[in-house]
């Protein structure tokens, strides 16, 4: 192989080396004008010369990304000597796990979930007595930049192979170079081909003691009619749109007999109609042994991925069941667990709740044990959100209980409704402008730029438009006025509610959404005693409290037909109506006194 950096790949392949999505190398390519341009392909697959991108990257100040394609001493990938940059890395390999870019994470994620028996009873590959072909073999079919295959050297130092195989031949090198400045990594051995189409490590099936693998999720496509009778596919041919269930198989042919396999997938992969017979398949066998829904953006491709874990029974078939695991709900990628131990005590809380066929969900957890024969029954859905419930559930007496006190709150703001009477008969009311009252220095509409204070009449171009300030908005300063009243004179409430129907009807308001100084001026509001103007305040504070209370109810009310609907299809209610209301609780007897 020649690496000489005049090699031509396409966006995708960019991508891919770099470690951004191809999404990425499209805004650059959009954004800046000094980016290399195509030297190669056609006008819907341009290719670059990597020498051009890498000074690009570099002159750009992108020297993270070219850290990742062995470019940098300060990278994990430094090619400065035999171990360059690796050095400091590896003393910086405890750093704190949320300054790992999303696909070295993954990486130190799926490698802890191999189990510390892969390496078992190996020799250090420092021992030169002991073949190099003796100690265990860890497998990336699809390595990428070797990322996980440094991962792997991580965890298992020295006493495990290291081999990969790449199709593209700039990552190959990165890989190569990234294991070879690796200052644990034992034997490695990173060949060239198409692991599908043409498998350089033939000699391995059945005989790798674990596979990792995050197939190339931009290629969904694989030669399904080139390879009919290959016979890797023990659980089934996958469709031609079923690519990863394709590395599925190809990695978990690999296998030896109680060898662990992590392979990333997609979603789709897990649901997919055409891929229902192969996933039966691997439940109905005892391969699949856990399935772990991780957090959004902890794949560098950019898709959300779920992690399959697979293990190769030997002899008969486990029926185990099978761990569900949702971290999607994490917040911070960071707590995704990376060492073996914490993943093995979450399987245990999975097992101390298992849901059976039949049996509904428990409470909220993030891991649940499901029995082979639960995802069998339909279409094998391998999504743990369908299992794992990670919210709490109410009982039926909890919204019962919830029922009745909404009910008494509707009936308690029913009654309080009001009812005012008629006016009487007569002209209505005498109006003066804001700019007459200004005159009057009963109020000032103060410069913009001004934030208001309490009390203080705010118009903006929000709904409403006017309100009563409590001191504590913040107003776009070129499209809002602040009107600082006399109170003794004018009450802020009636002040605020006779102004807005003013405001709502200026045209220029309604088209542009900003009323200008001079209109606001133009306004009206009723000339009336101030004792009166607190009277009509009074009740306008009390209908907007009112109207206040009603949108909160309505929400509540709406969370709670959500929770009875949610109960209702996951099985912890029946559409039995309860002839009687539950007893209320001292609490409840206190919240109604």
């Amino acid at each position: 192989m020649v690496f000489d950096g005049q090699e031509e790949l396409t966006a995708a392949a960019v991508a891919r080396r770099v470690g951004v999505g191809r999404a990425a190398v499209s805004n650059w390519r959009r954004r800046y004008d000094d980016f290399p341009r195509p030297v190669g392909g056609g006008p819907g697959n341009p290719t670059f010369r990597w020498a051009d991108i890498a000074a690009w990257l570099e002159q750009s100040g992108r020297a993270e990304q070219l850290a990742k394609a062995g470019r940098t001493e300060t990278g994990t990938q430094a090619l400065d000597g035999p171990t360059g940059g690796w050095t400091t890395r590896f003393e910086d390999r405890e750093q704190a796990v949320t300054t790992l870019e999303s696909g070295d994470l993954l990486a130190k994620v799926v490698v802890s979930l191999l189990p510390p028996a892969t390496t078992a009873g190996a020799a250090s590959g420092d021992d030169h007595s002991a073949p190099a072909d003796d100690l265990p073999a860890v497998f990336d079919p699809a390595c990428a930049n070797g990322a996980l295959l440094a991962a792997a050297a991580d965890r298992f130092d020295n006493r495990a192979r290291l081999l990969g195989q790449e199709i593209d031949e700039g990552l190959a090198q990165s890989a190569t170079l990234r294991l070879r400045g690796h200052p644990l990594a034992g034997p490695y051995d990173i060949r060239l081909g198409d692991s599908l189409l043409g498998n350089r490590f033939a000699e391995l099936l059945g005989r790798a003691a674990a596979v990792v693998c995050e197939p190339p999720f931009d290629r969904p496509d694989w030669p399904a009619g080139e390879l009919t009778t290959d016979r890797r596919w023990e659980f089934g041919i996958p469709a031609p749109r079923d690519g990863e269930l394709a590395w599925a198989q190809h990695c978990y042919a690999h296998l030896r007999p109680h060898g662990t396999a992590v392979i990333a997938v997609s979603p789709r992969t897990c649901v997919s109609p055409s891929g229902q017979p192969i996933r039966e398949a691997m439940v109905r066998s005892g391969a699949l042994r856990a399935v772990i829904a991780l957090p959004p953006k902890m794949s560098s491709s950019g898709i959300d991925v779920n992690l399959w874990v697979l293990r190769r029974p030997h002899g008969e078939s486990d029926t185990a069941p099978v761990d569900m695991v949702d971290l999607t709900g994490f917040p911070d990628m960071a707590e995704v667990p990376q060492q073996f131990g914490v993943w093995q005590r979450l399987f245990e809380l999975a097992a101390a709740a298992p849901v059976g066929a039949g049996r509904p969900r428990p409470g909220p957890a993030v891991a649940r044990s499901v029995s082979r024969l639960r995802l069998l029954d339909g279409e094998t859905n391998l999504l743990p959100s369908r299992y794992v419930s990670t919210r709490a559930e109410p009982s039926a007496d909890d919204l019962a209980r919830v029922s009745g006190q909404v009910e008494a709150l509707y009936a308690r703001v029913g009654a309080g409704l009001p009812r005012y009477a008629a006016a009487g008969g007569g002209a209505g009311f005498s109006a003066v402008t804001l700019a007459e009252l200004e005159r009057a220095g009963a109020l000032v509409i103060r410069a913009r730029r001004t934030e208001p204070r309490a009390g203080d009449v705010l118009v903006w171009p929000r709904t409403p438009a006017v309100v009563v300030a409590s001191g504590g908005e913040s107003v776009a300063a070129m499209a809002s006025h602040v009107i600082e009243l006399d109170q003794a004179r004018l009450d802020p409430a009636f002040v605020a509610a006779f102004l807005r129907p003013e405001v709502d009807a200026v045209p220029i308001h309604k088209v542009l959404g900003v009323l200008g100084r001079e209109d606001l001026r133009r306004c009206r509001i009723p000339r009336l005693p101030i004792a009166e103007q607190r009277r009509y305040g009074a009740e306008f504070r009390r209908l907007s409290e009112l109207r206040e209370a009603l949108a909160t109810l309505a929400r509540l009310s709406s969370t709670m037909i959500d929770q009875t609907l949610h109960g209702l299809t996951a099985g912890t209610l029946t559409p039995d109506r309860r002839s009687s209301r539950p007893t209320p609780t001292q609490e409840d007897r206190e919240d109604s006194l």
